[in-house]
């Protein structure tokens, strides 16, 4: 076959289409037109196939990306696909939400002139039409072992260890409080980034392949996690991050002064067509409303761009930091700034004004100081600086902290860092209890999913190796993979 590669040097770097602005506004659609075949070829063709491959070393889960880039040039999009998901359970979500700008292709080696190759389209692309296609099979295992495992938490880490563990033949059990799967995925990220119909036919793919689902269910309330321990020969801990770090400053108890999560919630379920009364009473909704969201991550851009579209009068986003130094995707920030949101950089609140509700935020203006010991220069107030802006609701994004999960599990014997994350042994990523491990942001912190679905990949073969080490010469008669 002819070699299709290196042609950065005469194709620009393209990514599909984004609908226009005014479109985009009002309704919660991904952002961003399908990948068209010829188009998809031809920016995987702008591959250097170099000798060290940094988009691949930058990638969490070390997708091999030169070449399912060089056989979709090709137009061997099958044999594109089963390479791109040896190594990721759910390629089309990570190509959609994964910061490539600061992953991937923000690492590729080809010089700037020529800019990167677009790589988070054609991963998205590839596994769509694999499952336009009927190339996407569940991972039905060939023989039950007869053994199980519970999992607790559907997020993106559960589901990669339940895909990986049922693959081996174990009978694997998800517990989760919330009535659909996905976690975050589904209620705390806005459809213009991942439709949730993507999220939905993972969870029927893995419900066909034999994974079971509780949901509804809270471990420590619906079921204790000794009688969970007894059930099964092991559990995995991987219910994520969900505690919404608190702003210190007068007027934060003011009724219109609620946390990014519940925002975001409300949203979602309204949009999947759940009811959802404070969102129809405007406690919940920016539909008129002068909104300013507190923080610069993605959970930040997410908010101010889901205000955006129900209908907000102003959107501003106040950040302690500047641009360059903000942890949210750059490309987050253009999305957001194109659709109208204003962004005050070098500014944190210092008062929410208002009686029975907000009338204004005050902040004040900020420089960047001295580094510290992580490399980042810390803002320091500037005096006399402080300035109000309008405000009928404040969204605070300020970050996730681990809920307090001896206590909710009543389990005190498992151990935490003096994060209150879970402390576990790194290496075989167990906990302080016997059977019993822990991966993805509870361990962690609040992270990227591409790092939960690692972790639930990870931690899946320590499992395996676990059981068939405690398992070894016991015979044991199969399970079924349903109950």
């Amino acid at each position: 076959m002819p070699e299709r590669m290196l042609q950065f040097v005469r194709l620009p770097q393209e990514t599909p289409e984004k609908r226009e602005v005014a479109t985009r506004r009002a309704d919660f659609r991904e952002i961003y037109e399908e990948f068209d075949p010829p188009r998809a070829r031809s920016q995987s063709s702008r591959c250097s196939q170099c000798g060290v491959p940094f988009c691949q070393v930058h990638c969490p889960l070390s997708n091999n990306i030169p070449d399912w880039l060089k056989l979709t040039a090709e137009g061997r999009l099958e044999e594109a696909y089963e390479v791109s998901s040896a190594t990721n359970n759910f390629p089309e979500i990570c190509g959609r939400i994964c910061p490539q700008d600061r992953l991937c292709e923000g690492n590729c080696v080809i010089e700037k002139g020529f800019e990167s190759v677009t790589i988070g389209a054609v991963e998205r692309y590839i596994t769509d039409t694999a499952f336009e296609r009927g190339w996407v099979k569940p991972g039905t295992p060939a023989t039950e072992n007869g053994l199980s495992v519970g999992i607790i938490g559907a997020g993106p880490g559960g589901l990669a260890a339940a895909d990986m563990l049922r693959r081996r033949g174990y009978a694997v059990h998800v517990y989760d409080r919330y009535d659909r799967v996905g976690g975050l995925l589904i209620y705390g990220i806005p459809g213009f980034k991942l439709e949730k119909y993507i999220v939905l036919r993972r969870w029927k793919l893995l419900e066909e392949a034999g994974v079971v689902f509780h949901l509804g269910v809270e471990v420590g309330r619906d079921l204790s996690f000794s009688e969970l321990r007894q059930k099964h020969d092991s559990v995995l801990i991987a219910t994520g991050v969900y505690k919404a770090r608190a702003l210190q400053c007068p007027g934060v108890g003011l009724g219109d002064v609620v946390p990014a999560l519940s925002y975001l919630t409300a949203s979602n379920r309204k949009g999947l067509g759940d009811k959802v009364p404070q969102y129809d009473s405007g406690a919940l909704n920016a539909e008129g409303k002068n909104v300013v969201v507190v923080g610069g991550g993605d959970t930040a851009m997410d908010c101010v761009r889901t205000a955006v579209r129900q209908g907000a009068r102003s959107v501003r986003c106040l950040y302690r930091r500047d641009r360059d130094n903000m942890p949210g995707s750059q490309r987050e920030v253009k999305h957001a700034e194109e659709e109208g949101v204003e962004f005050v950089w070098l500014s944190a609140p210092e008062a929410i004004l208002g009686k029975d509700k907000v009338k204004s935020l005050r902040a004040h203006k900020m420089h960047l100081g001295v580094a510290d010991s992580t490399g980042r220069q810390m803002p320091q107030k500037l005096p006399d600086s402080d300035f109000d802006l309008p405000a009928d609701l404040v969204i605070l994004a300020l970050g996730f902290d681990p809920e307090d999960l001896p206590n909710l599990f009543k389990a005190s014997d498992l151990a935490l860092t003096r994060w209150n994350t879970l402390k576990i042994d790194h290496r075989r990523m167990t906990t302080s209890l016997e059977g019993v491990f822990a991966a993805g942001d509870i361990v962690r912190g609040a992270s990227l999913v591409v790092w939960a679905v690692k972790d639930g990949r990870d931690v899946a073969e320590q499992i395996h190796h676990y059981i068939r080490a405690k398992t070894a010469g016991r015979t044991t008669a199969p399970a079924a993979a349903a109950e």
